[in-house]
């Protein structure tokens, strides 16, 4: 089920239509009404009457400007609430899970993935760092079948990470989701995998997103998550990784293909800014300007990437 993020706004122009027959303008508690030929009883009364019409219009057109410019000289673009944000209404489905930064285990963090549908076998998750109204976006992850991912080359698999661990261990949650929906939803998430940038590193306090996009990866076995972040998501919602883990247990594991998880066979994949020297050396020097170093994004490779697993 798609959850209304947005309700849909009545125009102006029906507004004013409205208070042509109405006007719910209140003196001293009282509602005056015109009559549908317009016309008042008394003289007085017709003063008073077009005097709240007046106030009416001016507080119905403050109301419209206080809106953006598309809302109030356009009319919707679709019978669909908040057409003009289409990609925003298309997310369908929240999941919380931890990440864990590529090639250090010891940095994890909880992670709201907030999802839509690009097709049957891709999504998209845009992700936050709470639920809050004023939550900071801190990264993506694309999520794909595994006849897609078998399709994918070698050195492209290294990036992305398996799901079946998350789902069977009670790790990945829907909250506020009946269990029911909640375990059709892990169904179809065990078999797929997660390739997940964060580009905001809120765990080390970070004010702005500073730096270069790191990889994250996601936990395949026990003893990896910790308890206290664990601790910390259950608090959350009042749910327990243990229970989930316990109702999920009929849930037959996935076959995972063997280039995922690139971490944990020794290989870490990150990203990393490093000065490119060989490069500078082969281009002639400048004679205008001193010579300025060029920075590229190469990928870093630990060779003790397991050394915190426990």
């Amino acid at each position: 089920m798609r959850a209304t993020l947005f309700t849909n706004r009545v125009s102006l122009t029906a507004k004013i239509g409205q208070l042509l027959e109405v006007l719910p303008c209140f003196d001293e508690g009282q509602t005056f009404t015109l009559s549908q030929s317009g016309q008042p009883t008394t003289e007085e009364q017709l003063m008073k009457t077009l005097s709240l019409f007046i106030a009416c219009l001016f507080m119905t057109a403050a109301a419209a400007f206080a809106q953006s410019p598309a809302e109030a000289t356009a009319a919707p673009k679709s019978s669909e609430p908040n057409a003009e944000l289409a990609p925003i209404s298309a997310i369908g489905a929240h999941v919380c899970g931890i990440h864990f930064y590529s090639g250090n285990m010891k940095r994890q963090l909880i992670a709201q993935h907030y999802c839509s549908h690009l097709s049957d076998e891709v999504l998209q998750c845009v992700i936050y760092d709470s639920e809050r109204k004023d939550a900071r976006m801190i990264g993506v992850e694309y999520i794909v079948s595994a006849k897609i991912f078998e399709s994918l080359p070698a050195d492209e698999k290294k990036f992305w990470h398996s799901h079946n661990y998350e789902v069977k261990s009670g790790a990945l949650t829907a909250p506020g989701a009946p269990e029911a929906a909640e375990k059709d939803l892990m169904k179809v998430l065990i078999g797929t995998y997660g390739k997940t940038w964060h580009t905001w590193q809120v765990d080390r306090g970070d004010k702005l997103p500073l730096g270069i996009p790191q990889l994250m990866m996601a936990f395949t076995k026990d003893g990896q998550l910790d308890p206290k972040i664990a601790a910390e998501r259950d608090q959350l919602y009042s749910i327990s990784v243990a229970a989930k883990k316990a109702a999920r247990a009929d849930i037959p594991d996935a076959r995972i293909d063997p280039g995922a998880d690139g971490w944990q066979k020794g290989s870490a994949v990150q990203l990393d800014l490093t000065l490119d020297a060989a490069r500078d050396r082969r281009r002639p020097p400048l004679q205008a300007c001193p010579k300025l170093p060029r920075f590229t994004g190469l990928f870093r490779r630990s060779r003790n990437a397991n050394y915190f697993a426990s």
